[in-house]
């Protein structure tokens, strides 16, 4: 179900970096809007030909953003956490949503309706600089994405994906199922349980209970394609640019 799994919590501040960016007064455009909800496992947050509503940015936690074919295969394009947000591309115009955004790993977020950051977007010079920024961040990733996915082997591409995650939630245990990392490789189960079995003799990963992956980073990261650290570096070097 869309959007399902949230409740309101207690704001606790600002971890999400895009907003970190924001001087206090381009902040304070937006802060009154500003909703800290909880990220369930496996939730929806836009689903595709639907219309955004809401512009997340999440604190903790990890988001795929993933294609939908019209014979029901999916592939994530790619993969959000507190370094960005979800739902922004909504402020080029009224268009319903190109993919849908699940919830991988659970964590928190700012939440704002879509209509209000539009608002705030276009009043504040501040606001559409992080928002160009992290549009940089994402065409790179998607342009990343698109070659890895056409370049690098399955085994590779799906160690690039656990270190993504375990990046993003600061710790070896991942909580992930065989079945979510079939929809963001876009291959069969039976391939995921392969290629873990593989990963598993190479002590890449320690062991694989149900829905959680225990991994080794470092043996990961020997298997693992470029595209992890790639894409490591240019988050870190627009944020570097930014800062400067």
């Amino acid at each position: 179900m869309l959007l399902g799994g949230f409740r309101a919590v207690t704001a606790r501040g600002i971890r999400n970096r895009l907003l970190a960016t924001l001087p206090p007064s381009d902040f304070g455009l937006l802060a009154p809007e500003l909703e800290t909800v909880t990220l369930e496992q496996d939730a929806v947050l836009s689903r595709a030909g639907d219309q955004i509503e809401h512009v997340f940015f999440p604190h903790s936690g990890a988001i795929s953003l993933m294609f939908d074919m019209a014979n029901g295969q999916t592939v994530a394009t790619a993969g959000v956490g507190r370094e960005g947000a979800v739902g922004v591309l909504s402020v080029l115009g009224p268009s319903p949503s190109a993919i849908t955004a699940i919830v991988r790993a659970a964590g928190t977020a700012s939440r704002i309706p879509a209509s209000r950051f539009h608002a705030a977007f276009n009043r504040s010079p501040a606001i559409r600089h992080a928002i160009q920024m992290h549009m940089r961040a994402m065409l790179i990733q998607f342009q990343l994405g698109t070659a890895c996915n056409a370049l690098h082997p399955v085994q590779a591409r799906m160690a690039r994906w656990l270190l993504h995650f375990r990046d993003h939630i600061d710790h070896d245990v991942l909580p992930l199922t065989q079945e979510a990392l079939s929809q963001i490789l876009g291959v069969r189960r039976t391939t995921v349980t392969l290629l873990m079995r593989n990963l598993r003799a190479s002590g890449a990963i320690r062991s694989d209970r149900r829905g959680q992956i225990e991994i080794d980073r470092s043996r990961l990261a020997a298997v693992a394609c470029e595209c992890h650290d790639t894409q490591r570096l240019v988050v870190e070097e627009i944020f570097a640019m930014n800062t400067a």
